[in-house]
């Protein structure tokens, strides 16, 4: 090895402990409560280089690493924002393969850790490194609401949604595919196939998926009021049965979508197979980001919650996208019967 190479070698080194370094800083800072912006930029101002004589290392992680801070860690919406945020991290720097993935917050293991792990190639915690841990290649991933998706709920972000391959018979750069290709891979991570051309679902009938949602603190340590979002969903759903069971003309299945109680796989299979996704504004629409091309997103509003979230998502996925907004948290099951029986129409039901 001549000079040169020893000196770029040693430069390396220093900037790989100085990342470890922060690694162990932001997870100290978290857990005495120091770090109360929760922000990127108070992870990149505690970086710090470390001279050759402080240099030790216990052991050396060799592949790509994302060094993660999960955010709103117990809610499938922020956690799905920490997912998409890691990946595309990984593709902007070009990793071939999924990276593994270390924790450096202070949270405990949460029920949706599984899926982190299904994800990506392996999860570790920094919290319980005994010794010094050095990487050879660690990326920072975009943090909460510094996020890309969550960003474009309050900037304007003039973006429509396609699948890689339609993108790839006509560009258009106004048009991405990242978030078609990000659902691809939560369903390849489950062992579901893949299919990049833009197929029709089955003529023989459709999946109505309703997304039930129970009422529920968003975050253990959440000290907000739990508002119901639906006042009367059973009333909805048993509406919608009632009037499936006597349209015979089409063969339509409501599937229930207890999400609550379903493991991931099984949640994941409900949203690729729906030809229609129905439910009020909450958490369990997030798995839009997991629909298939030709799905269609029907979401009931209540007055209380008003906000973009899913309607963004639809058009960054390029699903199509429909909404019945309520004056209050009632819905008159008449109304979602009409706007319901007018998509079926489209899709020629």
């Amino acid at each position: 090895m001549t000079e040169v190479e020893r000196r770029e070698k040693r430069k390396e080194e220093k900037e790989v402990v100085a990342m470890a370094d922060t690694a162990a800083t932001v997870v100290e800072q978290r857990r005495f409560g120091a770090d109360s912006q929760h922000t990127m930029r108070g992870l990149v101002d505690s970086v710090k280089l470390v001279g050759a004589s402080g240099f030790q290392c216990s052991e050396w992680v060799e592949e790509p690493t994302l060094l993660v801070i999960r955010f709103e860690y117990a809610n499938l919406f922020h956690t799905v924002t920490d997912w998409y945020s890691a990946y595309v991290a990984s593709r902007v720097t070009g990793l071939p393969n999924r990276p593994n993935v270390v924790f450096v917050d202070g949270h405990c293991v949460a029920p949706l850790e599984d899926t982190w792990r299904a994800l990506f190639s392996s999860v570790r915690y920094a919290k319980n490194f005994s010794s010094p841990v050095c990487f050879r290649h660690a990326i920072l991933s975009p943090l909460g609401y510094e996020t890309a998706l969550f960003k474009g709920l309050s900037e304007n972000i003039n973006c429509q949604g396609a699948s890689a391959h339609d993108l790839w018979q006509n560009p258009d750069i106004q048009k991405t595919a990242r978030f078609s290709e990000f659902g691809e891979m939560i369903r390849a991570a489950f062992g579901f196939p893949v299919n990049r051309r833009r197929t029709s679902k089955p003529v023989s009938g459709h999946n109505v998926l309703f997304v039930r949602r129970e009422d529920y603190l968003a975050h253990p340590r959440h000290g907000g009021k739990v508002e119901s979002r639906l006042s009367n969903e059973q009333e909805v759903f048993d509406a919608l049965r009632s009037w499936m069971s006597n349209k015979l003309e089409c063969k339509i299945n409501l599937v229930n979508g207890l999400f609550a109680h379903m493991p991931m796989k099984e949640q994941v299979q409900a949203i690729q197979d729906a030809s229609v996704i129905i439910g009020a504004h909450g958490a369990g629409l997030t798995h839009i980001v997991s629909a298939t091309s030709k799905t269609v997103i029907l979401e009931i509003i209540s007055s209380a919650y008003r906000r973009p979230h899913f309607a963004l998502i639809a058009r960054w996925k390029g699903l199509e996208y429909h909404a019945i907004n309520l004056a209050g948290s009632y819905a008159k099951p008449s109304e979602v019967i009409d706007k319901l029986s007018s998509i079926l129409r489209s899709l020629g039901c």
